[in-house]
């Protein structure tokens, strides 16, 4: 295909002119943005702004069929590449970034979005899959590299595409139950500080704690916790306390002693190693029974953090995909926690 003629114009030539791509201005520490924009007929008085910006010639293109601009080219990008609850802003040198429509789970199909980048020209860049994101944050954007790409390198791209590269999955609603375990707090001893941690936790994603049991170390007492939030009707139930190796310490116990079918006791993440993942069956079909270390509780950033948004997006996760978690599963322990700004669970 004939690419398109690119001129070069001395800026004293281009009065007239129709500019064909943004021209951008950078002011050091404060801004950085077109000055003008595609389409913009060049007046008298731009001469000097556009020599300022250090722009003493133009190109301009010669538009030929076959060739798209740089905005169109990145507005074909997101339609064939964004999924639902994604919000496309509008081009800015030839970029357009996308943002979260709703809280949720960003989802990312890495392997196409790897076939993408990998054709050259086309560009695609997004946070990090199966992270929570709140709305209105950017999540991705996408541009092509030249000011005018072949249409047939967009088809290309259009083609291999047979579903969504990024969206957003909304999480449920859901009612949580929480049964604590140990007898320093089921008689009184010290006070229950976990609780009031994971309404917060829940809350901030949607979800309401229906309430907390408190139960000794007694394996028959936390089963039968366990066996009561079921027949509510809890959409999760999360088991906190008794999680350590210690004799006393009986947790994974009560849950397998609870029916619930254990898929995996143990995460290669830090905090999160002692963690526990089960399934019961509830009457409305499988209810995800956790059992929390203690780190849950007074770490900001933990295994909560990455398992908990993946189950109220209605992802099923298994052995495998805890496993998969030692890869970014080691936090810094940052003196300040930026999380989810931060390398921990990507």
């Amino acid at each position: 295909m004939t690419k398109p003629c690119m001129k070069t114009i001395h800026v004293h030539d281009a009065v007239g002119s129709v500019l064909c791509h943004d021209i951008t201005r950078i002011v050091p520490g404060e801004s950085k943005g077109p000055v003008f924009s595609k389409g913009h007929v060049v007046r008298p008085e731009d001469i000097k702004v556009l020599l300022e910006v250090g722009k003493e010639h133009l190109y301009v293109f010669e538009p030929l069929p076959g060739m798209v601009h740089e905005n169109d080219a990145a507005a074909r990008i997101v339609a064939a590449t964004a999924g639902k609850n994604l919000v496309a802003g509008e081009p800015k040198e030839g970029r357009i970034n996308l943002s979260a429509a709703c809280d949720g789970l960003l989802r990312i199909d890495v392997p196409a979005l790897t076939k993408i980048n990998s054709l050259g020209e086309i560009t695609i860049a997004t946070l990090h899959s199966m992270q929570f994101v709140a709305k209105g944050r950017a999540v991705a954007g996408t541009r092509v590299v030249p000011l005018m790409i072949e249409d047939e390198k967009l088809r290309r791209m259009e083609s291999i595409v047979s579903g969504p590269v990024m969206e957003v999955l909304p999480l449920a609603h859901a009612r949580v139950g929480v049964v604590t375990t140990g007898s320093e707090v089921y008689y009184g001893r010290i006070q229950d500080a976990f609780g009031p941690v994971l309404q917060k936790k829940f809350a901030k994603l949607g979800s309401t704690v229906m309430g907390q049991t408190l139960t000794s170390d007694e394996v028959s007492m936390t089963a039968s916790a366990i066996v009561d939030f079921l027949h509510q009707g809890a959409d999760m139930i999360v088991v906190t306390g008794g999680m350590s190796v210690d004799p006393d310490d009986r947790t994974p116990t009560a849950i397998r002693a609870s029916g619930a079918e254990v898929l995996s006791y143990g995460a290669p993440v830090y905090p999160g190693a002692m963690f526990l993942l089960a399934y019961a069956t509830g009457p409305r079909g499988p209810v995800p029974v956790l059992g929390l270390p203690g780190c849950v509780m007074y770490h900001k950033a933990s295994i909560f953090d990455l398992v908990v948004p993946r189950l109220l997006a209605g992802i099923e996760v298994t052995a495998a995909d805890v496993a998969a978690l030692g890869h970014g599963g080691f936090c810094s322990q940052c003196e300040e926690c930026r999380y989810p700004i931060c390398p921990f669970g990507k």
